[in-house]
């Protein structure tokens, strides 16, 4: 991978392009004011009602409840757009900044009135953590409202934005999201003789930019769900059934939709009356009506690349009850803790875990190794961020008030904490800290992830190299440096194993991850940034 040092240019010309490299490596530095660990993508959502409309299904509140089960992808802000499918002109619209439950009140859901709508829930990426980024994005276009929520980050941006500013279209922010939207009015090179072809201007963008994305795209009277040819960003697709429908087991075709739904993880299915159906294919798009939905198009990746689903999607971001490639997030998140045992064993007398994403892995560690489990920490929900820390002091206590340890569990015991990844380094010491004052006679540390060595382009919040702790120390250096007694990463090969042990694909030469945060390897090469715009 190329070093992401500041650079040196004797021409004006190379200076210009130098200057504007820093420029972008200091706007991904720090990334939402972010201390220590990753910070969650976006979600998406949208929902519509099948048979005549009005629909008998409270539309806002199902894709209400659907952002709030994927709230844990972003924080920031969210936004829910409804149409009632019969004006073309006009959308309703309820967007802010700040939690869903805070936004979306009684008076919001009541005038988010309409029969099929699109929602996002945000923490920012390429654009700043501003009300004007607050997805879904609303053009207005000669052809009627388009509304577009996206999860993801384009790895071409800058030269996406040159082509669209080029066409003479305004940008009002240095969203990508808002790009993309508007990049879907342009007309696709073929042209277009009786209307809007929506399916050709959305493979057509799909052609400009191929990742990393999942978009809901909403029209009047449909929504189209659309992944990006790597499958790097996940989708899916449920099926909303009459109240009294058991939602347990394979879908059934057999059975009439009330609605349909597509989100970016399927954990909040069961809890809106859903039934989880699918992933949305790797380059699909798939068209949702009130007659039900059906596949368009898949658009696919070059011959020599293969599928490169985030892998970091089981190790931390989504929530354990969700569902990719046909398992479930937890079971997989045990076997990396099995997995972890086998590769580094240690002799302990409990294993526990960070809470809460490293519990899973815990559990599989501590079965695997037969070493009992106990929980160790009592995480405070109620702690907000520290942004003024004048004192390393201050620091590392802003780190550990997160955290209380059942000093009953620990003393006198030789602890095995895992951990589901390290970044920065600088919350790990703290928690070590805290176990040996509350009696702990020794720490190990056991990570369910190999070391972050490289930033992330398509949409997760992984800063610069040299901000993470693994380009600069390795692992029994690293222990050293927060006293620990020993700490080791689960390998590469390993998280692979673990990640494809139970994958139910009928063609295992369709089935890659990326790992481009841990080897350097990108989905179709280093992204190249055009940086002169």
């Amino acid at each position: 991978m190329a070093s992401e040092s500041t650079c040196q240019h004797s021409s004006e010309e190379d200076s210009l392009a130098c200057e504007m490299k820093n420029f972008a490596i200091e706007k991904r530095r720090g990334r939402g004011a972010v201390t220590s660990g990753l910070t969650h993508e976006c979600g998406v959502f949208g929902a519509i009602g099948c048979g005549e409309w009005p629909t008998t299904l409270e539309i806002s509140q199902i894709i209400c409840w659907g952002l709030v089960a994927l709230q844990h992808r972003g924080q920031e802000s969210a936004g829910i757009v409804t149409s009632e499918g019969k004006c073309s002109k006009y959308f309703n619209i309820v967007k802010g900044m700040g939690l869903i439950s805070n936004i979306f009140n009684d008076q919001a859901i009541r005038k988010l009135k309409g029969s099929i709508g699109i929602g996002h829930t945000r923490y920012s990426t390429s654009a700043a953590s501003e009300e004007v980024n607050c997805q879904p994005f609303v053009v207005h276009t000669q052809h009627g409202a388009l509304a577009v929520a996206h999860n993801g980050e384009l790895v071409n941006c800058d030269s996406l934005r040159k082509m669209v500013l080029g066409r003479g279209v305004g940008l009002s922010t240095h969203s990508d999201s808002e790009l993309i939207t508007q990049a879907l009015c342009l007309n696709p090179p073929e042209g277009e003789s009786n209307g809007p072809d929506w399916p050709a201007r959305i493979k057509h963008l799909m052609q400009l930019a191929p990742l990393s994305y999942s978009l809901v795209i909403m029209l009047k009277n449909k929504i189209y769900a659309v992944r990006d040819p790597y499958g790097n960003r996940p989708l899916c697709l449920g099926k909303i059934l009459a109240q009294n429908e058991p939602l347990d087991g394979d879908c059934d075709d057999s059975r009439e939709a009330e609605g349909w739904v597509v989100s970016s993880e399927s954990c909040g299915f069961l809890s809106i009356g859903a039934q989880y159906v699918r992933e949305v294919f790797p380059g699909e798009i798939i068209e949702m009506t009130r007659h039900g939905i059906r596949t368009i198009d898949i658009v696919e990746r070059p011959e020599d690349k293969i599928q490169a689903f985030c892998i970091f999607e089981y190790v931390y971001f989504a929530r354990a009850d969700s569902i990719f490639e046909g398992q479930m997030v937890y079971a997989v998140r045990m076997q990396c803790g099995r997995q972890l045992a086998i590769e580094h064993p240690v002799e302990a007398d409990i294993v526990s875990s960070v809470p809460e994403s490293g519990t899973a892995a815990a559990h599989g560690f501590s079965r695997q190794s037969g070493i009992s489990f106990s929980e160790v920490l009592c995480k405070n929900r109620y702690v907000g961020r520290s942004f003024i820390q004048p004192s390393n002091r201050l620091r590392q206590l802003s780190i550990a008030k997160k955290f209380g340890a059942l000093s009953g569990s620990v003393k006198g015991k030789r602890v095995l904490l895992i951990d589901d990844s390290i970044v920065r380094g600088n919350t790990i010491g703290p928690i070590i800290k805290l176990l040996r004052n509350a009696g702990a006679t020794e720490v190990h540390i056991r990570v369910a992830s190999p070391p972050l060595l490289y930033p992330c382009y398509m949409g997760i919040n992984i800063p610069t190299t040299e901000e993470l702790i693994a380009n600069k120390l390795d692992a029994d250096e690293l222990a050293v440096a927060v006293g620990a007694n020993s700490l080791k990463y689960l390998s590469v090969e390993g998280l692979i194993k673990a990640v494809r042990s139970d994958i139910k694909s009928k063609n295992a030469h369709k089935v890659g991850h990326c790992t481009a945060c841990l080897t350097g390897e990108y989905p179709g090469g280093e992204p190249h940034k055009d940086l002169d715009w």
